[in-house]
């Protein structure tokens, strides 16, 4: 079908729009439906396994991160350790003296 030098890709002929059929909706939403319990499905079974291992893999950072540090500035302990109520107890100051106030009618 070539006329005058140009090329007919036949494009009109062809219906653009297609209308949608109740089959075709109900099956489309079966899909929907099915794909959503299946998902659901695999879910369950899947994430405490997925939780596992994440929790795994955030335990044996969290060793890695806080291992202790063996190098030459290692850090040392107090050696008589005190608590600090020990050292500084609190002295009982007096404010002032209590004065007791009577009504005056």
């Amino acid at each position: 079908m070539i006329a005058s030098g140009f090329v007919s890709l036949n494009i009109m002929n062809e219906p653009t729009l297609q209308l949608a059929s109740m089959p075709g909706f109900i099956r489309t939403i079966l899909i929907i439906v099915a794909v959503y319990y299946a998902f659901k499905f695999l879910m369950r079974l899947l994430a405490p396994i997925l939780m596992r291992k994440l929790i795994q893999k955030a335990e044996q950072n969290f060793r890695q991160n806080n291992q202790p540090f063996n190098g030459p500035y290692q850090y040392q302990n107090p050696q008589n350790p005190t608590s600090s109520k020990s050292e500084n107890p609190r002295s009982k100051k007096e404010v002032g003296e209590y004065i007791d106030y009577e009504e005056i009618e």
